[in-house]
């Protein structure tokens, strides 16, 4: 067993490891929207048909949903960094094969590819920074730029994928992965000493990871089965109904077994419990409004890829702000849910303001406004979202518990894509059924006004998601203001009576 270090002396470079997991985190990040912007350039390049094309999305999805929580058991058991630097090179070496893509089947298995490496490098990312950093103040601050990047990664990546697409070829938005990932991987490997005595080296629960990957597989897969197929397609149903019975088999499993994938005391955790069901709620609505906003600008508004990324910009920098400024500022000084509440109602304002959204609506007057909210506000919840999700938990632990971060942001992604998508395109036929006359004179017209009113009824469901992830996080999330104290285990987790804890940093061994 290695000589551990004072527990009172931190990583000196820790700092600097900060650095390179944020960069990988952004890559993984931005390359969930990049590829969307390059998709239709790919389509006509490759070949694609339009019934082929959602793979190159659910092709990604599908293996880094279903694989999240063995990749975060494997960073437990093999060691975060190994599996931080083995991931970044998988990625980087997927992208380029998708880069280099000369038909549709190599395009669609670097994308799955990618997913792979992605569940090993996620949660090793997260959990890097929850056992490297133990100071409740120092946490706040590094924290407050993993949420920052976590909230608004997707929006550079429409910004990025606008620029490479337009400028230079769509195989771009794959290529630009290998710099971030070697810059990632060099610095990892000479900068992160991992602390000693962290890893879980129990055996592996084959059964559990057999039983998860298939459920979330089969639950991400029914979701975007929907979207194109409806929701009374035999296999979509199917699809759910073999998710619910593979996910209960995987929870009495975990029940069971001596080492299980998923401790349950992980989830059952009152506050992570908040924390995972409060953020997939909110990526839900993020998700669906990213998709809305970027058909709106582009088909409705007519704005270039290029031009529709900067208009993304205020979302990111209301992002940044709310992480870095208002979240790692207050995190030390009230509880959580105080920044998770509030967090999300002034997202939820921000959405409100996008029902309005008409044709000619203005930019400044009323998109603007909606985005710095928006962003404001999910930047402000997810930093304490972030950190509380992998507080109180065992070192040997934090793999799993950080995979199931990443794990409610892909099921909330892929379905709030599916499901806001749907009650839009529903919306949108209504409303050219009820207005009939005016498709024979301007059928142009009705066609965007369909598209809008399909927007902003979807919306309305957005708000509504909202309302209810602020509520989860005000009702479970009991933990009170941080302080830096040596614990162990589930420190903070809540009363029975509901009374908040204080909330406990765990001090880990360097």
């Amino acid at each position: 067993m290695p000589k551990t270090a004072d527990l009172r002396l931190p990583d000196p470079s820790r700092w600097k490891a900060l650095a390179f997991i944020a960069l990988a985190q952004l890559m993984v990040v931005l390359d969930a929207t990049i590829v969307n912007i390059a998709l239709p350039h790919a389509q006509t390049d490759l070949g694609i048909s339009d019934a082929n094309k959602q793979w190159v999305i659910t092709a990604y999805a599908l293996a880094f949903g279903g694989l999240l929580l063995f990749g975060g058991r494997i960073a437990d058991l093999w060691g975060r960094k190994r599996t931080f630097v083995v991931g970044l090179i998988g990625f980087a070496l997927a992208s380029a094969l998708g880069g280099a893509a000369q038909n549709q089947a190599m395009l669609f298995g670097s994308r799955a590819l990618q997913g792979v490496f992605g569940a090993l490098l996620a949660p090793a990312a997260l959990s890097l920074l929850a056992v490297m950093f133990t100071d409740a103040k120092e946490r706040a601050k590094a924290f407050g730029i993993y949420g920052a990047i976590a909230g608004g990664g997707g929006a550079v990546g429409l910004i990025l994928g606008g620029f490479l697409t337009q400028v230079l070829d769509w195989r771009w938005t794959f290529f630009v992965n290998i710099p971030f990932a070697a810059v990632a991987a060099a610095g990892a490997y000479f900068v992160i000493r991992e602390p000693a005595g962290s890893r879980n080296r129990s055996s592996l629960d084959v059964p559990g990871v057999v039983l998860s990957a298939l459920g979330l597989v089969s639950l991400v897969y029914g979701f975007t089965r929907a979207e194109t197929a409806g929701w009374s397609d035999g296999l979509t149903i199917g699809m759910f109904v073999a998710s619910g019975v593979l996910l209960l088999a995987f929870v009495a499993t975990e029940a069971r077994v001596k080492s299980p994938l998923l401790p349950l005391r992980v989830v059952l955790d009152r506050n992570r419990g908040g924390v995972y069901l409060s953020l997939g709620l909110a990526i839900i609505a993020m998700f669906g409004l990213f998709l809305f906003l970027t058909y709106y600008l582009q088909v409705v508004r007519g704005y270039s890829p290029i031009r529709t990324g900067f208009a993304f910009l205020p979302m990111i920098a209301g992002m940044i702000t709310g992480s870095t400024q208002i979240g790692a500022r207050l995190m030390t000084r009230v509880p959580p849910r105080k920044l998770m509440g509030p967090g999300f109602l002034a997202a939820a304002v921000g959405m409100l303001l996008l029902t309005q959204l008409e044709i000619d609506s203005s930019y400044v007057g009323l998109i603007l406004p909606a985005q710095l909210l928006l962003g404001l506000g999910m930047g402000t919840a997810f930093m304490p979202a972030m950190s509380l999700a992998t507080h109180g938990v065992e070192p040997r632990d934090s793999g799993v518990a950080s995979a199931m971060v990443n794990t409610s942001q892909q099921v909330g992604g892929a379905i709030g894509t599916a499901l806001l998508n749907t009650i839009a395109a529903s919306a949108a036929t209504a409303y050219a059924g009820s207005h009939a006359a005016l498709g024979a004179t301007d059928p142009e017209l009705l066609k965007l006004q369909s598209m809008v009113h399909g927007f902003t009824g979807a919306i309305w469901w957005a708000v509504g998601i909202l309302l209810v992830a602020a509520a989860i996080a005000v009702t479970f999330v009991n933990a009170g203001r941080p302080t830096a104290a040596p614990v162990s285990g589930g420190a903070g987790s809540g009363d029975a009576d509901g009374a908040e804890d204080e909330f406990r940093m765990p001090v880990v061994a360097h």
